[in-house]
């Protein structure tokens, strides 16, 4: 693995690690301040979850583009916008980071660092719910970066923040996310058996959002975004 490269994909697994922290440990602290108000504590997670989406994405996103994000590199790779060879690297880096963070939100508060969640979220109405999570999320990402590329981290933010509220799902939209998440029997957690369809939901909402997106610009779809065009032309370094 050349140094430039590593250093993309440990930005994706730092950047995923932190990103599920922040998930977990606003759900732990939300629930356990709300006294029993369900509404309040995912206020809580939402606000949280948003706020450090935008953080995450401005200081990741120069690095690695800050995909974290299994669904959001394959949509790059699949326009061009990434060699497929880094494609696992990415995604390994992204489960990796999931986990990691969950185990740290865990440490944080106290918790055993990985339990299986009870928390149901099955039947239909949660699958749709994560199709049309994760095809707005997809649709947010592209048609920023075709027209207002500095934006994407401010508009990623505020769609998953209105996503946890208007889908039943409370919007994962990231198969990382979901693995890790079954790992965390707290607040934002999911049943490990309602993991792999919410998986098979958001990988159908990312390949109909960029398809869709695809025919909407003619031209093709720039890259999610912002690796260094001139780092990555440089000669390869040795490992």
């Amino acid at each position: 693995m050349t140094r430039t490269l590593a250093r993309r994909v440990v930005a994706e697994g730092l950047g995923t690690a932190f990103l599920l922290a922040v998930v977990i440990g606003s759900g732990i602290m939300g629930e356990r301040l709300a006294g029993g108000n369900v509404a309040i504590a995912l206020l809580a997670n939402t606000l949280a979850t948003g706020a450090g989406l935008v953080a995450l994405i401005l200081t990741f996103g120069p690095v690695s583009g800050a995909h974290f994000n299994p669904v959001v590199t394959l949509a790059d790779a699949s326009q061009g916008g990434l060699a497929w060879r880094d494609v696992p690297r990415y995604i390994v880096a992204q489960v990796v980071g999931a986990f990691a963070g969950v185990a740290i939100a865990h440490v944080m508060f106290g918790d055993p660092l990985f339990s299986a969640s009870g928390h149901v979220r099955s039947g239909a109405s949660q699958l749709v719910s994560e199709f049309v999570a994760t095809f707005g999320l997809l649709a947010t990402i592209w048609g920023c970066v075709r027209s207002r590329p500095s934006a994407v981290p401010f508009a990623v933010g505020a769609y998953i923040t209105s996503a946890y509220w208007f889908t039943s799902s409370t919007s994962f939209a990231n198969p990382a996310v979901t693995l890790a998440r079954a790992a965390s029997n707290t607040f934002a957690g999911i049943r490990p058996a309602d993991a792999p369809w919410f998986i098979v939901a958001e990988v159908a909402g990312a390949a109909a959002a960029t398809a869709t997106f695809a025919w909407l610009f003619p031209r093709a779809l720039p890259s999610i975004p912002a690796v260094d065009r001139a780092e990555a032309e440089q000669p390869q370094e040795a490992a």
